[in-house]
């Protein structure tokens, strides 16, 4: 079952259960494929690399609106985007621990030779391929500038 369906049969089950916080958070990201299947050159089909993107962007821009919310009091609102991130985080691969992250920049920095801040965009590179979904960017890009620092 792909992203798509999953989404599709959670979004009858929310329903169902009449969970409404849930089922806005699942019809967001519902929404966010849907207009990935169809924007143009689009290839037709939704592969799992772009789905996670997709939820990506969507976990981080509730995880940011809440704390905008939280620094203006309004913990209503804030809670509700608590809530949908919560939803999304769901379908998301679970997240590296910062030690497993900076055990895998130590090695792709290994790997590749580098040793200096201006192989840090080779670094970065492929970094991001192998934790994609699994770690944070700026988390990563924080770590290769440690390590590259001589951290």
């Amino acid at each position: 079952m792909d992203l798509k369906e999953r989404i599709d049969a959670d979004i009858k089950a929310a329903m169902l259960a009449r969970e409404k916080d849930k089922l806005n958070a699942l019809r967001a990201i519902k929404s966010a494929i849907l207009l990935e299947l169809t924007k143009e050159g689009g290839q037709g089909g939704l592969d799992e690399a772009v789905g996670m993107k997709i939820l990506q962007k969507l976990h981080k821009q509730r995880m940011e609106s809440a704390a905008i919310y939280h620094q203006q009091g309004r913990e209503d609102l804030a809670a509700e985007e608590e809530v949908q991130g919560k939803v999304i985080e769901a379908y998301l691969p679970q997240r590296m621990s910062e030690a497993e992250v900076e055990a895998a920049v130590r090695d792709v920095i290994t790997a590749l030779g580098a040793s200096s801040m201006a192989d840090m965009g080779k670094v970065m590179g492929e970094a991001n391929k192998r934790m994609a979904g699994k770690a944070d960017g700026s988390a990563i890009a924080a770590l290769v500038k440690k390590v590259l620092a001589g951290g």
